[in-house]
């Protein structure tokens, strides 16, 4: 592991990337301590106080904290991955949208230019709901959060909030392109594990306290451990199919003949079902929370984290994700005819159709399976919230994001080491070879 860290720093491209990722993700942590001018910090602490555990405890942990103090980052990336998720489900369904969609580099640059615009219009119509709802609210104690209500405040939160996704669009962007790993998710990562010495150090104070019992923690510990564990076992996790490929003779050569196999992840998606469920039930749900209407406090309590409603709606957007996704990473057709050109075939079946049909069955049962254990990871310790009485949210979507995204970036490190030995092998081969002519 020592070694691994030490030659990480020794590629000079990979220390560029990660270094230029930190910088970015350092820039994104300041921004989400910048509070909006205009807002009353002490009434707006002892507002979110009261709502810990709740919905907008929830939706300030996918902001890193910013939407609890309201700063300029406080809508945090979730426009953006509502737009994204419209944009794939239109892509889908839309023709013209499709066609952009097989045109190749310039088809998606067209899709990511859709995207950023139904971020902004996205930031607009949610930003004015937070602007609007907290105009009308005040702390526990009858302090109103707004200091100056009036249009001036909410035009110019409106413009502060929009302007602050879109420069966390465009940071989660130049990380993807120039960093390492998926800049979008690394803002989440960046976020969650913000939060996580707060939470720590207000559970020691309870303990202190005496308001929860010390195995409560050691209850949260073991949950956390064995979450953990079964995070990483099952994204390692696959399902070998195997490929053989037929012998042709060249005139004295013979190539192929090899056998080896498509390996079909059990959570091909990763841990974007997760995220994108939340971000189309904390929508509605943040609307309903800050307006203040009885039907839209209905609305609020049965949205809230914990709620049968919530955990229903949670799990059904889960299993959807997770078969639409997979859908969108892996093309069974696609991969029966690549097989079939190249001379490959699944001992015991046709190449064709025969083949995209097995492929698409065994992975339905390997998606399905996932699904499971996604629905399993994301709700199971919403019951120990509601059971234990934690007063912070904790949950196993936030212990599912940091995992994942931590070993997807361990990959993509771990790919470019291994690059730059095999281009630094060839490189060296070459010279010896003109050295020996």
């Amino acid at each position: 592991m020592l070694e691994t860290l030490q030659n990480i720093f020794k590629v000079p491209e990979l220390k560029r990337r990660i270094l230029f990722t930190l910088g970015f993700l350092a820039i994104y942590r300041i921004g989400c301590h910048v509070p909006i001018p205009g807002i009353d910090p002490k009434a707006l602490s002892e507002f979110f106080q009261s709502q810990e555990g709740g919905i907008l405890g929830f939706v300030s942990m996918f902001s890193g904290g910013a939407l609890s103090r309201m700063t300029v980052f406080a809508l945090g990336i979730m426009p953006y991955i509502s737009a994204s998720i419209i944009l794939q489900l239109l892509t889908s369904v839309v023709p013209s949208l499709e066609q952009l969609a097989k045109e190749g580099a310039a088809g998606r640059k067209k899709i990511t230019q859709y995207t950023r615009y139904g971020t902004i219009v996205l930031s607009i119509v949610q930003g004015a709901g937070i602007a609007v709802g907290l105009q009308g609210t005040t702390s526990p104690g009858g302090a109103p959060i707004v200091i100056n209500p009036g249009p001036a405040y909410l035009v110019f939160t409106v413009i502060t909030l929009v302007a602050g996704t879109a420069f966390i669009m465009w940071l989660g962007e130049q990380i993807t392109e120039k960093g390492i790993g998926n800049g979008i998710s690394l803002i989440i990562f960046a976020g969650i594990v913000a939060a996580m010495p707060a939470a720590t150090a207000q559970t020691a104070t309870l303990v202190r306290g005496g308001i929860m019992q010390p195995y409560v923690v050691l209850v949260i510990l073991a949950v956390v451990i064995l979450v953990t564990g079964a995070i990483i076992f099952m994204e390692q996790g696959h399902r070998k199919v195997p490929v053989q490929y037929a012998r042709r003779v060249v005139g004295r050569k013979a190539y192929g003949g090899a056998n080896t196999h498509i390996p079909l992840k059990i959570n091909t998606a990763g841990v974007i079902p997760p995220i994108f469920a939340s971000s189309i039930i904390l929508f509605p749900a943040t609307i309903a929370q800050v307006i203040k209407h009885p039907w839209m406090e209905v609305v609020a309590a049965s949205l809230s984290p914990g709620s049968l409603v919530y955990m229903t709606l949670y799990v059904g957007f889960i299993v959807f994700f997770t078969f639409f996704y997979t859908a969108v990473m892996f093309n069974p057709v696609d991969v029966a005819d690549n097989m079939k050109k190249q001379g490959g075939f699944i001992p015991g079946l046709r190449p064709g159709k025969n083949t995209s049909d097995y492929l698409d069955k065994v992975l339905s049962r390997v998606t399905f399976v996932g699904a499971i254990y996604l629905s399993a990871v994301c709700v199971l310790p919403m019951f120990l919230i509601k059971e234990l009485n934690i007063p912070f949210y904790f949950g196993g979507t936030s212990l599912l994001i940091v995992v994942g995204v931590a070993l997807d970036t361990l990959r993509q490190i771990e790919s470019h080491l291994l690059q730059r030995q095999y281009d630094g092998f060839l490189k060296k081969g070459r010279i010896h070879g003109r050295a020996g002519r």
